[in-house]
């Protein structure tokens, strides 16, 4: 077996000279040149001659070798399950395999392992002892934990997509016991980051699984890019060729023996043919321990490839998008004119002579590097304005003015025990009203609030919406007994309504659980909503009239359930996400869909517009997070480093910040200009459902299914968290997390519910805090 050592591909764009079994007979001669040159001037003269040896006996053709009918027959007979037995190999003893097989004829599956054998020796069909997998992985991490701590973040990734092939090949080779053995033993290390595709490797316990499974083809077939400094490729060169140096004392005494070698040929073969280095010219220590994320994993398919033969990287793509126009949208010189002209007239009424300083806010500065977009760069709008559109701007200026100014960093600034933390933790810290929704039998996936504060909304799984009045207001639908013929004006409209109501609504349509809902935003917090859009599993998005109680339209495309839906800022216009794997963009006034953007490779679970209606962010359950030009439907941002599937998405008001989260627990925040993550929050102890900035962007609110919510400080350097003062973790609305939890330092503040997971948290203009959830009751979790 050739002792190859894996070669690295520069971030310059050079592809790896061991992509697959095809280069490396290209260019095979190159490669061991290169590696005998390092080992020659690293002084490595065994490992010299050993490589030597290795590559003159590996000239032998082996394409020739082959395997008896008998020995074929009983590697084969893993591949075969009875339909009554289907969880199970029943071929366990090989006295009785050729009379199975002969009566189970040709299965499918052994059809399809005889298709993708290929020419390959019997020491690749018949690998019979699965402890050279145990021993290697065991040496491996051995490795990587005891290498300098400069080192670990980039060694670290390395181990899961060994692991990951070592799982799969265990198991595709009929050792179904030796793969529940060996993820038992290593797994947990690996699933605080890597939990949920853990979870699923663990249901593949046959070939069968394995070879039918898209996630298991995908490591099969596609490269696992690994990111790594030119010094830690160096130093993981020299231990796969030498086996020596790094191992944690007393681990072993490195690949020596006939055991250590079998490893070692093991992990070799998974770092040549299924991984490919990405090696970076920035030292160890120059790199954010987390950003070695952002360029790792099954990237050939998730980032649009620039050059062909490049290695996938998202920053690359994302930069030679260019600049996106990330400015407030323009606000026609007409409505401000009229804006300006009813703040004038209302300051002489109120008799308010600061109100004149109000005007301030309808032309906000410039952000320094910031480009604003023009008029002609936005979506088609009615020309004309209404009178909603200025009482929204007037009420825009008006929560400007009396908005609650959130200072996070007055509380990294005092002794939160003192009596001067009170003041800081009442100027940096939200008041918080929760909403929680008691008896729900099967479960409400969504809430949601209205833009005004007057209506809430809960989606529920028996198919139905339910409205709460928050005024406590009646709600009026219309009679059953009036016709159509008699609506002719908005006042006929009103002489059919009911005469009385009730403060909540039940609003029935749907075949399937409600999974998202979005009140129109036209009216802003100046007036209540019109309309209201559901999505559903029946894969419908339906338009709801509030002035009728009843459905207006039913819009059809999706051809699976509909996990997402939002309107655009402007209303008019709003995106959907589906599990068919695309996002589209819809308008109000027809029932096919404007825009299909396609590009993610799995569910796309959330979608968010950004504030000035130009862009559009997807979050997929690939782990990937897109920004789309809503008009174009082209890809301009990629955004990699979640290690699970995203549930939820959140634009700074400001335009400049993305913040992305699911069921890795972490909490990205991105830089939309430049596409690179600026820092990684994590604290939550369960999957993350809502995210929401405050008006001023500098800080950031999250829901989960721990049963918590919490702030976070966005400007904050986040990193490492320390010991927080007993003034906020003490305090009766707030409580520390257990140290193994690994929360960061900008978390200002936790406040727990008792049993309730939060599916919605909203910032209303002024900084008020609204969260809402189902309680779960002790018998329920």
């Amino acid at each position: 077996m050739s002792a190859a050592t894996p070669a690295a591909s520069s971030s310059g764009g050079v592809s790896p000279v061991n992509a697959s079994a095809p280069d490396v007979t290209q260019s095979v001669s190159s490669v061991d040149r290169l590696v005998l040159e390092y080992l020659r001037s690293r002084g490595h003269k065994d490992a010299e001659r050993a490589l030597n040896e290795s590559i003159e006996s590996g000239s032998v053709d082996e394409s020739g070798k082959t395997v008896s009918a008998e020995d074929l027959i009983k590697t084969l007979a893993v591949y075969a399950q009875k339909p009554s037995r289907p969880g199970d190999n029943v071929l366990k003893e090989s006295a009785n395999v050729l009379q199975e097989l002969t009566a189970m004829g040709n299965p499918p599956s052994i059809q399809n392992l005889i298709a993708s054998l290929g020419t390959v020796g019997a020491e690749e069909i018949l690998s019979v002892d699965p402890t050279d997998k145990e021993e290697g992985f065991r040496e491996l991490e051995a490795w990587v934990e005891g290498s300098l701590d400069m080192y670990k973040p980039e060694f670290r990734p390395i181990l899961f997509p060994i692991f990951c092939h070592f799982h799969l090949d265990l198991v595709q080779r009929g050792f179904k016991e030796a793969a529940l053995r060996f993820y038992a033993t290593y797994s947990p290390s690996l699933a605080p980051m890597h939990h949920a595709t853990l979870h699923h490797l663990s249901t593949l316990l046959l070939p069968s699984h394995v070879q039918n499974d898209d996630d298991a083809q995908r490591f099969k077939n596609e490269k696992y890019v690994i990111r790594m400094s030119r010094s830690g490729f160096s130093l993981l060169v020299g231990w796969l060729t030498e086996g020596v140096g790094g191992e944690a004392s007393g681990a072993g005494d490195g690949f020596s023996g006939e055991k250590g070698k079998r490893g070692r040929a093991a992990i070799m073969r998974v770092v040549n043919n299924h991984l490919r280095f990405d090696v970076t010219s920035a030292s160890a220590t120059a790199v954010s321990p987390n950003a070695w994320e952002e360029s790792t994993g099954l990237l050939s398919q998730l980032i649009p490839q620039t050059s062909a033969s490049a290695v996938p990287n998202p920053h690359a793509f994302n930069a030679s998008k260019g600049e996106l126009k990330l400015g407030p949208a323009p606000i026609p010189e007409e409505l401000r004119a009229e804006t300006e002209r009813v703040i004038r007239e209302q300051s002489v009424l109120d008799r308010d002579p600061n109100a004149q300083y109000d005007l301030q806010f309808l032309r906000p500065p410039a952000i320094p590097g910031v480009v604003s977009p023009t008029e002609t760069d936005m979506l088609p709008y009615p020309q004309s304005f209404k009178t909603v559109d200025v009482q929204r701007e007037v009420e825009k200026v008006r929560d400007a003015r009396k908005r609650i100014r959130l200072e996070p960093s007055a509380l990294s600034s005092v002794d939160l025990n003192s009596v001067q933390g009170g003041a800081a933790r009442a100027r940096g810290l939200p008041s918080i009203c929760a909403y929680t929704l008691h008896d729900v039998g099967e479960g409400a996936p969504c809430c949601t609030f209205s833009p005004d504060l007057t209506l809430m909304a809960a989606g529920f799984s028996e198919s139905y919406i339910r409205l709460w009045s928050l005024k406590n207001e009646k709600l009026k639908g219309l009679r059953n007994d009036f016709s159509l013929s008699s609506v002719k004006d908005s006042g006929s409209l009103s002489k059919i309504q009911q005469k009385e109501g009730n403060t909540t609504r039940k609003l029935v349509g749907h075949s399937g659980p409600v999974y998202s809902l979005s009140f129109d935003p036209l009216g802003g917090s100046a007036a209540p909503p019109r309309y209201l859009l559901s999505a559903s599993a029946d894969a419908t998005t339906r338009l709801w009239s509030l002035d009728t109680m009843t459905n207006v339209v039913a819009f059809r495309g999706h051809q699976n359930p509909v996990w997402d839906v939002q309107w655009s800022p402007m209303g008019i216009y709003f995106a959907t996400a589906s599990r068919d794997r695309t996002a589209r963009l819809w308008s109000t006034d027809r029932t096919s869909c404007l825009r299909i953007y396609a590009g993610h490779l799995s569910d796309v679970d959330c979608v968010r517009f950004h504030p000035n209606s130009l862009y559009l962010a997807t979050g997929s359950s690939d782990w990937t997070t897109r920004l789309w030009d809503v008009q174009r439907g082209a890809c301009v941002r990629v955004f990699i480093g979640h290690q699970g599937s995203l549930s939820t998405l959140a634009i700074s008001p400001d335009g400049r910040y993305l913040a992305s989260a699911g069921e890795d627990l972490a909490i990205n925040l991105w830089d939309l200009g430049s596409g690179r993550r600026i820092k990684k929050m994590t604290g939550h102890t369960a999957s993350v459902y809502s995210l929401s900035f405050s008006a001023e962007s500098s800080m950031l609110v999250s829901g989960g299914a721990d049963w918590t919510v919490r702030c976070w400080d966005v400007r904050g350097a986040g990193g490492p968290g320390k010991p927080r003062e007993s003034g906020v973790a003490e305090s009766a609305i707030a409580r520390t997390i257990d140290d193994e939890n690994n929360e960061t330092s900008d978390l200002l503040a936790t406040f727990p519910t008792k049993r309730t997971p939060i599916t919605n948290v909203h910032f209303t203009p002024r900084n008020l805090c609204l969260v809402a959830g189902n309680f779960l009751a002790p018998d329920s979790r």
